[in-house]
């Protein structure tokens, strides 16, 4: 009898579990896929102060976080040492002025983004950083030779109007640092700016990328020569290009770069 009436039981329970299931399913209340893990983003700063690395971190930080990204904030190039934790990552975004970095530390960082870990970054924090590594400065696509007159006002053009992290934006002034680059051909370039002469006669007329985005390996990578000091992202076209830019970077828009058509 005890048996009948435990199996009785369990008959019983069963038919609940069951019903329970078949309410859920059929109001739509079964349980959803599971959530996408989120993305993940390092930011890394400093060297020279002058560019305010913290300050600039602190504007763009924020805005990664509210797209869902995990953000993960840091002060030393150590932070590339980490091989398994670097290749986890969606993104790094870099704004670390001259200084120097190990080979180890180098090394950390281009195997990460060769893997398909995207890098973005603006001004010197990028493109200013590591002057004798020369891998480094293939990776990045360009490096800052010269800013003629320092601070001053000038134009910047945007040159492709369908590219996601142009699309929609027109032409804008800047006064700031007008950074004069050595660039890598292979970068596919969306927006320039044109130099006056009046600084460097022997560069009138000379027009320099100011945005651009390329290949690296697997990694995407965005730059920007926009952004000498936080205040210049009070400019809203140069705030939402690295916005855009470092959306890109992560993979959440757009298509990989692909290099220039070659000339026939």
């Amino acid at each position: 009898m005890r048996n009948i009436a435990r199996k009785s039981r369990l008959l019983g329970s069963t038919m609940i579990i069951l019903a329970v299931a078949a309410f859920l399913f059929a109001t739509g209340a079964a349980p959803g896929p599971t959530p996408a893990p989120k993305k993940k983003a390092l930011f890394v700063w400093g060297g020279w102060e002058g560019h305010e690395p913290k300050q600039c971190v602190d504007i763009f930080a924020p805005f990664l976080e509210k797209q869902g990204f995990e953000v993960e904030i840091s002060n030393t190039l150590d932070s590339y040492l980490n091989a398994p934790k670097m290749k986890s990552l969606d993104l790094v975004v870099q704004a670390f002025t001259m200084a120097a970095i190990t080979p180890e530390q180098e090394k950390g960082l281009e195997e990460a983004v060769k893997a398909g870990v995207g890098l973005a970054g603006w001004h010197g924090g990028l493109a200013d950083a590591f002057r004798s590594n020369v891998e480094y400065e293939f990776m990045v696509g360009g490096q800052w030779v010269a800013h003629p007159g320092g601070v001053i006002p000038y134009v910047v053009n945007i040159t492709d109007h369908s590219d996601p992290i142009t699309k929609g934006l027109t032409d804008f002034k800047m006064n700031s640092e007008q950074y004069y680059m050595q660039v890598d051909p292979v970068n596919k370039v969306l927006a320039t700016t044109t130099f006056s002469g009046e600084h460097a006669s022997w560069i009138k007329g000379v027009v320099m990328p100011v945005v651009w985005k390329k290949m690296y390996g697997k990694g995407r990578v965005f730059y920007t020569s926009l952004g000498h000091v936080a205040k210049d992202f009070d400019v809203p076209q140069a705030r939402e290009i690295v916005n855009r830019g470092m959306l890109w970077a992560a993979r959440v828009s757009g298509e990989d770069a692909k290099p220039p058509a070659a000339s026939k």
